[in-house]
């Protein structure tokens, strides 16, 4: 004879608690947490990518990566039908592929002639670009304390890693550099997408695109991936679709100019995986910085609180 066993009682009102205090946030700050959250995973997407371009051509591992966050989407595009994730537009979803893997053709290109210290500082140039084409392309009235937290943040980048800087990335330095407004002009076609678009529709053909355009250059390197390879770049395909995801949010709940300082804490989550993964201990100029740059980013939190 079975005998039912009794479930421990739930918590009463906890998670429409967790809701209402999530609703009680304005969109800027709840933009903000999204941002911040990317930058978790692509840090994460970031450490996997640099070990993979250091196994195989950089050309086929990006066409790899998007690759698998298509892979990662099809049971989405399965259940809900090709009418679900039709774009409202097609011309801006080529326009981003297009721009965006300029960008990474470039990013890819350089990553594995580049230490990652100097790889991180490349990438911080890319929210004061965001910031400019916000005024000048999107309109995007962008008030004085987003100016400051912004620069404030690249002061804090510029404490961490002055002392690791080599300098001796030469011409790829310059390669990479070149990405940054390519990247801030895909993500700002992004923003544009999202007035019209829902963020699951925009990541599906960022996926589509982008490994469509890639594929050539993919093909002239190809070699034969190994099973662990492959499960590497099944991580990464689900890492950057979340990440890009938790992006697109982002952009759709709040000013692209108001999320950009946010960027800064990926230095944080960089610093935070080195050591939870490979036993790296922060040094004085980490800590200082990171102190700038949490500062930077709560100042900013509590000023778009404050406005209405």
């Amino acid at each position: 004879m079975s005998q039912h066993v009794a479930r421990p009682p739930a918590t009463p009102g906890f998670r429409p608690r967790i809701g209402a205090a999530w609703g009680r946030l304005s969109p800027v700050l709840r933009g903000m947490v999204w941002m911040g959250l990317s930058g978790l995973l692509f840090s994460l997407l970031n450490a996997i990518m640099s070990g993979m371009t250091r196994e195989m051509h950089s050309f086929q591992a990006q066409f790899l990566r998007y690759a698998f966050g298509f892979a990662v989407m099809l049971p989405l595009l399965w259940r809900e039908g090709l009418r679900a994730y039709a774009p409202n537009g097609m011309a801006g979803q080529l326009w981003r592929g297009v721009v965006h893997t300029a960008g990474l053709l470039l990013w890819f290109l350089a990553l594995p002639h580049i230490p990652l210290a100097d790889v991180t500082a490349l990438g911080f140039t890319g929210p004061i670009f965001i910031m400019i084409g916000a005024v000048l392309f999107l309109k995007e009235k962008v008030v004085l304390a987003r100016w400051v937290a912004a620069l404030v943040g690249l002061v804090g980048v510029g404490i961490v890693l002055g002392p690791k800087l080599s300098g001796g990335g030469g011409l790829w330095t310059l390669v990479m550099l070149s990405s940054s407004p390519l990247f801030a002009a895909s993500f700002l076609i992004t923003k544009a997408l999202t007035r019209r678009d829902r963020p699951e529709v925009i990541v599906m053909w960022q996926a589509i695109t982008i490994s469509l355009f890639t594929l050539p250059f993919a093909l002239a390197y190809w070699q034969a991936p190994t099973l662990v390879q492959l499960g590497w770049f099944v991580m990464a395909g689900l890492l950057g679709t979340l990440g890009h995801w938790c992006l697109t949010e982002a952009f759709r709940l709040a000013d692209v100019s108001a999320t950009q300082p946010i960027k800064f804490l990926d230095l944080a989550w960089a610093a935070l995986l080195g050591f939870l993964l490979f036993g790296d201990i922060p040094g004085w100029a980490t800590l200082a910085g990171a102190l700038v740059i949490f500062g930077s980013a709560s100042w900013m939190a509590r000023h778009e609180a404050r406005r209405p």
